[in-house]
């Protein structure tokens, strides 16, 4: 039942995908870009419903009066695609910086460059990085909120962190609040795969880390603080959803915290 349900709601979730950029993409081009922007928001509250109605999973948002007025950094942990949207309709105007090879998918990169996405190349140095810190700094300045993955791509839950330090060069370049989030959508719907599995998780939003700091010393504290709460909440999501298959990352980090819990008892 649960493959049939995948099997339907990727099928769904696609169409969706598809007919809406088709469908709404007179108003899309013709509307003011911040009031266009509902146009992606409400194709991630239609997916939330289809997860709920086909799949049977739901979340919930803890945190939300942690995130600043104004502009910001947003710091999620990245399991699967689901986080690529999953926050859109909580965030007033979001922009992402994201591979430049995403901008040439017909319908996709158009309406991420209607939305000013930020693209860069994953090898890029020198100059490059430059004109991208330029274009950030410049949406940021209109009050838009950051997106940035600081391990740059999907990890599995429970996986080893592989943070990336350009986040503390971010930081440190456009002195603004960072905010941490964990959660573990992974278990629910796995990256490399076509599964999704029924449940209950829940998105944490973390206090923001305020700029000023040393950016070596930031880097190491939000490794800490995001580790830290990614690993209590996979304690919880997985007591409280024992029938989803684990992948061996979760296994073995989870087996890791219980036998630390034990030498301390």
């Amino acid at each position: 039942m649960i493959a049939l349900r995948s099997v339907l709601f990727n099928t769904i979730f696609y169409a969706n995908l598809i007919i809406r950029m088709i469908v709404l993409s007179p108003f899309y081009f013709i509307a003011p870009r911040k009031l266009a922007y509902n146009v992606p928001k409400n194709w991630a509250r239609s997916n939330h419903w289809l997860m709920r109605v086909i799949v049977g999973t739901t979340f919930e948002i803890e945190g939300l009066e942690n995130l600043p007025d104004g502009s910001y950094i947003i710091a999620p942990k990245h399991q699967s695609f689901w986080d690529t949207y999953a926050l859109l309709p909580n965030l007033k105007d979001p922009v992402y910086i994201l591979k430049r090879e995403l901008m040439w998918i017909p319908l996709f990169g158009w309406y991420a460059k209607r939305q000013r996405m930020i693209p860069v190349d994953r090898g890029a140095r020198g100059k490059v990085m430059v004109e991208v810190l330029k274009r950030t700094k410049e949406e940021l300045a209109t009050g838009r909120q950051l997106i940035i993955y600081p391990e740059g791509t999907r990890r599995p839950p429970g996986a080893e962190p592989m943070y990336k330090y350009g986040i503390a060069r971010m930081y440190r370049d456009l002195k603004l609040p960072v905010v941490p989030i964990v959660m573990h959508p992974g278990l629910f719907w796995p990256r490399r795969s076509t599964m999704r599995y029924p449940g209950h998780f829940k998105v944490q939003i973390l206090p923001p880390i305020m700029p000023g700091m040393d950016p070596d010393a930031f880097f190491a504290h939000l490794i800490d603080v995001t580790e830290s709460a990614s690993d209590q909440l996979l304690i919880d999501t997985v007591e409280h959803n024992p029938h989803v298959p684990l992948p061996p990352t979760a296994v073995e980090r989870l087996a890791e915290l219980r036998k630390a819990k034990a030498a301390m008892a």
